[in-house]
């Protein structure tokens, strides 16, 4: 009797091919625009119109300084470093409380309160855009970083509740038993023993946050009018005209908006895929 071994590694092989071109052919989606953006942000308006498709002629890194110098994007960033920050801090003090209350408690409203922050997720922003603006405009709240801070948490804690809530979910009840034996009270546990093993949960929700404010953009137009409070992207408007656009200088400031949440994924993307892992499956 002959038996026939089919060698697997071999079988797989044109699927990891196909695999492989898919991903390449993705990556290549992604990437060529941003290229494009580096290539017409260091030409002049003249290349632009003429050759948008070709590389410059000369490089113009004078671009980046004049867009900084006219678009104000010194004050700009700052405004957007001080919002994100804020609304990162106070959604992850909040949103970290409630995790863990949903997910190590056990109390009758947890499944309650959870899908309340659900249905928070499947709120847009447009929906609630006039209402926010007319109670914002009567509590003297707009032009203000805390009237952007606000609606900014408030968009922020769903996502975060529901990524830190699973996180805590897949820590060991073995822990907190052992704890509570000891002596631990319920604070003494979420502090000294939930915060330190949720690390990549903060990590994760955290940057989604930051990344996610940084490149608001409607809730900055409407609720900001004083340029010395508006945010980066608001600012990057500023070089479009109703009769005409300095494509150039537009290009750079979006390089100069973009570079921070670039680097910063490029640095941690294990870090991140391990931390929606992690959360997903445990949880």
């Amino acid at each position: 009797m002959n038996i026939e071994f089919v060698d697997m590694h071999k079988s797989n092989k044109p699927i990891k091919v196909l695999i492989y071109v898919l991903l390449s052919l993705l990556v290549l989606v992604y990437l060529l625009p941003l290229v494009w953006m580096l290539s017409v942000s260091i030409k002049t308006n003249a290349e632009v119109m003429t050759n948008p498709f070709s590389p410059p002629e000369v490089i113009q890194f004078v671009n980046y300084a004049e867009a900084w110098v006219k678009g104000q994007l010194g004050i700009a960033t700052l405004n957007s470093v001080i919002v994100c920050t804020i609304t990162l801090i106070i959604s992850m003090f909040i949103g970290s409380m409630a995790g863990f209350a949903i997910g190590r408690m056990r109390w009758k409203l947890s499944n309650a309160t959870m899908t309340y922050f659900l249905f928070g997720m499947m709120i847009p922003v447009h929906c609630v855009l006039i209402p926010l603006f007319t109670r914002f405009a009567s509590m003297h709240l707009t032009n203000s970083r805390v009237g952007l801070i606000l609606p900014y948490v408030a968009f922020a804690l769903p996502m975060t509740v529901f990524l830190l809530t699973g996180f805590f979910k897949s820590m060991q009840k073995e822990i907190f038993e052992a704890a509570c034996i000891d002596g631990c009270s319920i604070y003494k546990c979420f502090a000294l023993i939930a915060l330190p093993l949720c690390k990549t949960g903060f990590f994760v929700s955290g940057l989604m946050t930051f990344v996610a404010n940084w490149n608001e953009l409607l809730l900055a137009m409407v609720f900001i009018s004083d340029p010395l409070i508006k945010t980066l992207p608001v600012t990057l408007t500023y070089f479009v005209g109703p009769y005409e656009t300095n494509y150039v200088l537009m290009f750079a400031a979006i390089i100069i908006a973009i570079a921070p949440t670039i680097v910063v994924y490029c640095c941690f993307s294990n870090q991140i895929v391990e931390g929606l892992t992690q959360g997903a499956v445990k949880g």
